[in-house]
């Protein structure tokens, strides 16, 4: 066996995603129903919005916890397939046991996603041939849960989701190179990945680190702390584009909701604060999750900057080719992405 034991990591990702008391409840059962009409309409707007153009219509699906998971594990299944002998780790374990200890991680950490994510675009991973990727799913569970946690009006806390998820979309459906971009993004990290049996090299730059006082562990968790040069090189340009892509969802939910829902101001605020939560910090850093969380507010940061300094129809240029997608540097100064692409 090599590469990743993926029926451990589903054992592993069903027992840490649990399930919440109220799926598979009538509550559960409406929200289902009315999903589909709430995503229509919020994608009329989010077209307006943002100028691109809506096409196709997408499945639409509320999920448990589990579901979503299994559904995430065979996207990375599928992706990871053709670099599997190249991921499965070398030395005195055995490839046997470094393949369940992957599982184990890969589920460990989907199944804690799960107990999290509120709504997902699926982009479309071709899987025998079909386009059953092109999928909104809302994680039913845990959008009730925040909804009865603080509060929230159902109606109007779903279609703010929607409002971002069908973003998402629109940045992978409006834009024709978007998709192919991000798996080649994909394809160039899983490619460049090599054995982690560089241990003598990468223990002497830990040591160089520790002495200048520097942190052996930032933003991007484990997969940084392992990264050879290129993988760091590629890291940070899916850090880029996921910045831009999660900040320009943000700002067209909150700007569409902020005309449309009374309580859209609150909604935001919670959201950004439950991000801040320090019994959430160390667990974050660890996987490499604190960069998701990052790439919300730097990202929204980048598209404010630019509409500051330009108008908010400057960002249009991002959407014309890869190579006017801002670098990692100019997504904390839009100023220079600017006078790059103008």
């Amino acid at each position: 066996m090599s590469g990743i034991h993926w029926p451990l990591a589903e054992k592993v990702a069903r027992r840490m995603a649990g399930a919440h008391p109220l799926e598979g409840t009538y509550h559960d059962a409406l929200f289902a129903r009315r999903a589909p009409d709430m995503v229509e309409r919020a994608a009329g707007l989010v077209a307006e919005e943002t100028g691109l153009a809506w096409s196709g219509i997408p499945s639409v699906a509320v999920v448990s916890r589990v579901e979503w998971a299994g559904a995430n594990l065979g996207a990375f299944a599928r992706m990871l397939a053709p670099a599997e002998e190249r991921l499965a780790l070398k030395g005195g374990l055995g490839k046997r046991l470094a393949a369940r200890l992957m599982g184990a991680e890969v589920g460990a950490l989907v199944g804690v996603l799960s107990r999290k994510v509120l709504g997902q675009y699926e982009l479309v991973l071709p899987a025998d041939g079909d386009r059953s990727g092109d999928t909104i799913l809302f994680v039913g569970g845990n959008v009730l849960a925040m909804e009865r946690l603080y509060e929230f009006r159902p109606d109007e806390f779903r279609f703010w989701v929607a409002l971002h998820e069908c973003t998402h979309r629109l940045q992978f459906v409006g834009v024709p190179w978007m998709q192919d971009y991000f798996m080649s993004l994909v394809r160039d990290l899983i490619e460049a990945s090599v054995p982690a049996d560089d241990g003598p090299g990468r223990l002497s730059e830990w040591r160089e680190a520790a002495r200048a006082g520097k942190p052996l562990m930032d933003d991007s968790g484990l997969l940084g702390l392992l990264a050879t040069p290129a993988q760091r090189r590629l890291i940070d340009r899916m850090q880029a584009l996921m910045s831009l892509l999660e900040g320009h969802g943000h700002v067209v939910m909150d700007r569409i909701g902020a005309r449309e829902l009374v309580t859209q101001d609150r909604m935001s605020r919670v959201l950004k604060s439950r991000r801040q939560d320090p019994r959430t910090k160390a667990l974050l850093r660890l996987t490499g999750l604190e960069m998701k969380m990052k790439q919300y507010e730097l990202g929204e940061r980048f598209i404010e900057g630019v509409e500051r300094h330009a108008g908010f129809s400057a960002l249009d240029r991002v959407w014309e080719g890869p190579e006017h997608l801002p670098t990692l540097e100019e997504i904390s100064a839009p100023q220079r992405w600017l006078e790059r692409v103008a």
